[in-house]
């Protein structure tokens, strides 16, 4: 019997078919994902650890899509345009998310982001303990921002338990849920923004008195 001009498994097949079963449920399973490329579970691994691998997999997957801008002098311009390609990567699949939460990040594509946050945070000059503390107020935003992009379209339905205020709140002009998210996000991206900025600038002010 002839053998297939391209073989039945490897890396970048394993991680695209995980990523679309996590995309149309929420989660993975090592047999699940070898029934959906049609092998025995065991094959998977001449290919992959396991898990967590392929978690990383994804989450470079989902990296690929982020355009890093160029490490400008402006670290405000800079850090808003990761955070912006970040989010609209990571919206594309939002199901990903609450899985990439339970392993340590260590996927290239991902790492190069990361150092350029922490390169644009250092020159603007934070110290690299403000620098992780930014980095991780960041994430926690963006990917609970790229989250959010797949809420229903009513998220809030408190009915007769809503106090005047929510009500008010809720009373106003319903947004499409993708409206709804965007504006959301860069509301949030510039109060995170300008609190860094706010910070960066109390810096410089105690080391001037230094």
């Amino acid at each position: 019997m002839a053998r297939p001009l391209t073989p039945l498994l490897s890396v970048e097949r394993i991680a695209k078919s995980a990523l679309a079963l996590v995309d149309h449920s929420g989660e993975f399973t090592i047999p699940g994902l070898a029934a959906k490329l049609g092998v025995r579970p065991s094959s998977l691994y001449n290919h992959v650890s396991g898990r967590a691998e392929i978690v990383e997999l994804m989450r470079g997957l989902a990296s690929d899509h982020i355009h890093l801008p160029h490490h400008g002098s402006d670290w405000y311009a800079t850090v808003t345009e990761i955070c912006r390609q970040y989010r609209n990567s990571y919206a594309r699949h939002p199901r990903l998310i609450p899985l990439l939460t339970a392993y340590p990040v260590s996927h290239p594509a991902t790492t190069r982001m990361y150092n350029l946050l922490a390169e644009v945070l250092t020159d603007a000059g934070f110290d690299p303990v403000e620098v992780l503390k930014a980095i991780t107020t960041l994430d926690s935003f963006v990917l609970g921002s790229a989250l959010d992009v797949a809420a229903p379209e009513v998220v809030w339905t408190p009915g007769g338990q809503a106090g005047p205020a929510l009500a008010a709140a809720l009373a106003t002009p319903p947004p499409s849920t993708q409206q709804r998210a965007d504006e959301a996000f860069d509301y949030g991206l510039r109060i995170v923004m300008n609190g860094l900025a706010q910070q960066l600038d109390a810096i410089q002010r105690r080391t001037a008195h230094h």
